[in-house]
């Protein structure tokens, strides 16, 4: 299948959402690439973070926030699109999204691979190789993380069962293996380039989207 782009000139903030191992990062790097924007990998910052011991993991974690919307707003202030890849656990990080979208006019969209499996989900934590900020099973924390009082697995399905999420521009699309990573990408961009196409006329009435989902 040949590479899809998204056309439309509008400037896209696309915010990123998925549980640890859903796939969220390769498909905000093909998501990117296609609209020619600029991917922020929130676990790339917060591992550098980490690297000198002089940050905890919640300091860390804080900073590296900062940072994401730091980098964001002046690349829109630039004029480019973005896509975030960062976790949605607070309604904190969806309200800082949507004001910067806000802020510089761009369309703002919030994306969520989807997949319900905690098994899959940990067979692929398994699989690939952590930064010093990520989980390497569903059952362990991230080695700098303070061990809570909450089990890590019921934290994990949290992430799974109740992300949050904005109202308005929301697209779910199953990453458990049904479609391809392309094929994500790909149905992610024509739902973009249709509701542009919706808005453009005043007549966008569906404010969430499920691809490759029962």
């Amino acid at each position: 299948m040949s590479e899809q782009h998204c056309p439309a000139p509008r400037k896209l903030f696309i915010q990123m959402s998925g549980a640890p191992g859903s796939g969220k990062s390769t498909t905000s790097k093909l998501v990117g690439k296609s609209i020619d924007g600029v991917v922020i990998d929130h676990d790339i910052l917060k591992s550098s973070l980490l690297e000198d011991g002089i940050l905890s993991f919640d300091q860390a974690a804080k900073a590296a926030y900062r940072i994401d919307w730091a980098l964001a707003d002046t690349l829109m202030e630039q004029g480019r699109s973005v896509v975030l890849d960062c976790p949605c656990n607070y309604q904190t990080v969806i309200d800082s999204g949507t004001a910067l979208a806000r802020k510089h006019g761009f369309t703002y969209w919030y994306v969520e691979c989807k997949v319900n499996d905690i098994d899959l989900l940990n067979a692929r934590l398994q699989q690939r190789v952590p930064m010093r900020s990520q989980r390497t099973e569903v059952d362990s924390l991230p080695p700098d993380a303070a061990a809570g009082t909450q089990d890590a697995r019921e934290l994990f399905r949290r992430w799974i069962d109740s992300p949050y999420s904005p109202v308005d521009n929301v697209i779910v699309v199953d990453s458990s293996g049904v479609l391809s990573r392309e094929q994500c990408r790909d149905a992610i961009l024509r739902h973009i380039q249709f509701a542009s196409g919706q808005q453009d006329q005043h007549t966008m009435k569906t404010p969430l989207r499920q691809l490759g989902l029962e």
